[in-house]
């Protein structure tokens, strides 16, 4: 079995010091002092433009309204997603930076991101 080397790979790095405690493994600095999730989290996903479509797939054939590409913290995306299910009367939810609203509410989740100052794109079929 031949040995590789880990610097090549990325697979190695400090994870752990007798002094610091866990150690960051991106920007080898202690955990209670990483800046790394704290940029990753401030930074906009996706191209700034907001896309609004139907989806199936992967749901067992129940669609969903699915909202990409809102520049906006965790905690604001679930506050607008509350008030976006609260209109819709559906439950749904918010993850990974998605908004997700259980039926086909495009129309009216369109309407509404225009109200709040966005410019939703329809996308899909």
């Amino acid at each position: 079995m031949a040995m590789r080397d880990r610097s090549s790979t990325g697979g190695g790095g400090l994870v752990y010091s007798t002094e610091a405690g866990r150690m960051c493994p991106d920007c080898r600095q202690p955990v209670a002092g990483c800046t790394c999730r704290a940029q990753a989290a401030a930074a906009v996903r996706g191209d700034g433009r907001v896309r609004v479509l139907h989806e199936t797939k992967g749901r067992g054939g129940k669609g969903v309204t699915v909202v990409r590409g809102l520049p906006l913290a965790p905690d604001d995306l679930a506050a607008l997603g509350k008030r976006l299910r609260t209109a819709c009367g559906a439950g749904g939810t918010a993850k990974d930076g998605v908004l997700e609203i259980q039926g086909d509410h495009r129309d009216t989740v369109m309407a509404l991101l225009e109200q709040q100052g966005y410019a939703p794109k329809r996308a899909g079929g």
